[in-house]
């Protein structure tokens, strides 16, 4: 499948305005906001909050999965895709990210 028909299969993120990437800390590492370009990392991302509780080794693999084509084209454009190679670093180190929702106003 594709990441448009996987992506249609999560589900809404209409009440969040962005998702916080916490480190092992729990200090917010980054902040994926929902709007274009960026939804579907926040879509998938709210996927693995709800399922996984966290960005851990398992659910990197499970969203690199859903990421589908994009996965291949970040792996082979380091940068071009951080929200992807942010799952690639949690598979290398073993580490788990917390993911916190931003609710939308």
């Amino acid at each position: 499948m594709t990441f448009a028909e996987n992506l249609a299969a999560l589900p809404s993120i209409d009440h969040l305005a962005a998702i916080n990437v916490l480190d092992t800390d729990g200090t917010v590492i980054d902040t994926v906001e929902n709007k274009p370009g960026k939804s579907g990392s926040v879509k998938v991302y709210n996927h693995l909050a709800q399922v996984y509780g966290a960005i851990t080794p398992e659910a990197a693999t499970a969203a690199l999965a859903i990421f589908a084509e994009h996965t291949d084209d970040a792996r082979a454009n380091r940068g071009k895709h951080p929200n992807i190679d942010r799952l690639d670093q949690v598979l290398a180190s073993g580490n788990t990210l917390g993911l916190q929702e931003v609710p939308a106003e």
